[in-house]
């Protein structure tokens, strides 16, 4: 058979595997070895070897699942996952919700700017968008309904907010796409920072607007605090700030690689909570624990993914692809706006993780034959499945906070809430794609 159509059939055999939601790892890992096997084994003018297939794919998962879990790059994903977990259970993440809440206290809105700000915080922590609005959730939506902020209010400011941990550094999309097409993972850390302050921008002030035209949905807090308590409440949150400052000054600054930076903000976190007495052996290994598994899911399905990519260029379906594509003449931006159209489809029944590593190895090459900044793709790519991280049906995050939330708010009033935060992030994401610049200038200026 030729191996261009064996390359095709898997692809879709994938695709369809994916929307009825079989796990990824088994998906991209289990069809791309059975395409593989077939490719070896029924060569073009050839007979059936059975041999000859099953070594040849042997080899290949073996040689390709060895050089990726041994790549340096990913020991980043499970220390900035423990990271994560750690200033979670050392509650430096509810720090600096509780210091902006405290600030905004009197601000209309200000609990659901403050959960904004809180989630941006822990997104510069942890770089995993549903942990992100699992852990916030748990926070900040019982604090939101306790002042009668409507649960649609309440419900999709933690599901947006969360998004942020897809773009704002650390980011484990970051480091698989990094790893995937070659490129510097500091160098796409800093380049989401600016697009993430955008994003988040763009949300305080859909909020800010949104409750001025319906101040019933966040009424205003009758308390206050004196100025003592504000800069005490500040004061609490430098642990976050010096995790902060870890992962994006030390990268900027030149002082840590990406790895080094992960490696360093673990073992802050672990010290603070020790010596803070807030972290006891308990939520140590709970945290440990927590890291163990959710490494082992991504590395799975990277594992997975990786065959899939090898099956991809053996199969030349790549080339054939791209062939297509430029046989219609279409402009740059043509195809730009296509691929943008086939992210946010995919974001509606797939999850981020199957969405990028099923796409990556047709939408690279056909980019890179643009002469197109990859670093720069990488931030599109990253926002355009961050905004399929709220979009229903799928919605990850959506139904993250709902099931976190004990029943305070639902996916259904969630999703309606959300749809106001979806045109900001559209128009974040336009401005993204008319200047390069707002993602190319930290990574352009770094030591």
């Amino acid at each position: 058979m030729d191996p261009t159509t064996i390359g095709a059939i898997g692809f879709a055999v994938v695709l369809l595997l994916l929307i009825v939601r079989v796990p990824i790892g088994f998906a991209l890992g289990c069809v791309a070895a059975i395409c593989v096997f077939l490719v070896y084994a029924w060569r073009p003018g050839r007979s059936f070897n059975l041999e000859r297939g099953l070594n040849s794919t042997l080899s290949l998962i073996q040689s390709n699942a060895f050089e990726f879990l041994h790549s340096y790059s990913l020991s980043m994903v499970p220390m900035f996952i423990a990271a994560g977990h750690i200033a979670y259970h050392a509650r430096i993440t509810t720090d600096i919700y509780n210091a902006v809440r405290i600030w905004l206290a009197r601000v209309p809105g200000g609990l659901a700017i403050a959960s904004l700000f809180g989630c941006g915080g822990f997104s510069a922590i942890t770089g995993s968008s549903m942990a992100c609005a699992s852990s916030m959730g748990r926070i900040c939506v019982p604090e939101m309904m306790r002042w009668n902020y409507s649960p649609q209010l309440a419900g999709s400011t933690v599901a947006m907010g969360g998004t942020l941990g897809a773009l704002i550094p650390p980011s484990i999309l970051f480091v698989l796409y990094a790893m995937f097409t070659e490129q510097s993972v500091s160098r796409l850390f800093l380049a989401g920072v600016i697009p993430g302050l955008l994003t988040l921008a763009g949300f305080i002030i859909t909020v800010m607007i949104w409750v001025r035209v319906n101040p019933a949905i966040a009424p205003r807090a009758e308390i206050t605090f004196e100025r003592g308590e504000k800069w005490r409440a500040m004061l609490m949150a430098w642990p976050a700030v010096m995790l902060m400052s870890i992962i994006i000054g030390g990268i900027y600054g030149g002082i840590f690689t990406a790895t080094e930076a992960a490696a360093v903000s673990l073992a802050f976190a672990l010290c603070f909570g020790v010596l803070s007495r807030r972290l006891g052996w308990a939520a140590i290994k709970d945290s440990f624990v927590q890291t163990a598994k959710t490494s082992a899911a991504l590395f799975f399905i990277a594992v997975g993914a990786k065959i899939f990519v090898s099956l991809v260029s053996l199969t030349g379906v790549t080339a054939a692809f791209v062939e297509v594509i430029q046989a219609s003449n279409l402009s740059m931006w043509q195809v730009l706006l296509a691929i943008a159209f086939l992210y946010l489809i995919m974001g509606v029944f797939l999850d981020p993780i199957g969405t990028m590593l099923l796409t990556l190895p047709f939408v690279i090459p056909l980019v890179e034959g643009y002469g197109l900044d990859l670093i720069w793709f990488g931030v599109i790519v990253v926002k355009l499945l961050e905004i399929g991280l709220v979009t229903p049906p799928m919605g990850l995050n959506v139904f993250v906070v709902a099931s976190v939330s004990d029943r305070l708010v639902d996916a259904t009033k969630t999703f309606k809430g959300v749809a106001r935060f979806l045109a900001i992030d559209l128009v974040v994401l336009g401005l993204l794609l008319a200047f390069p610049i707002l993602s190319l200038f930290l990574p352009n200026t770094m030591n």
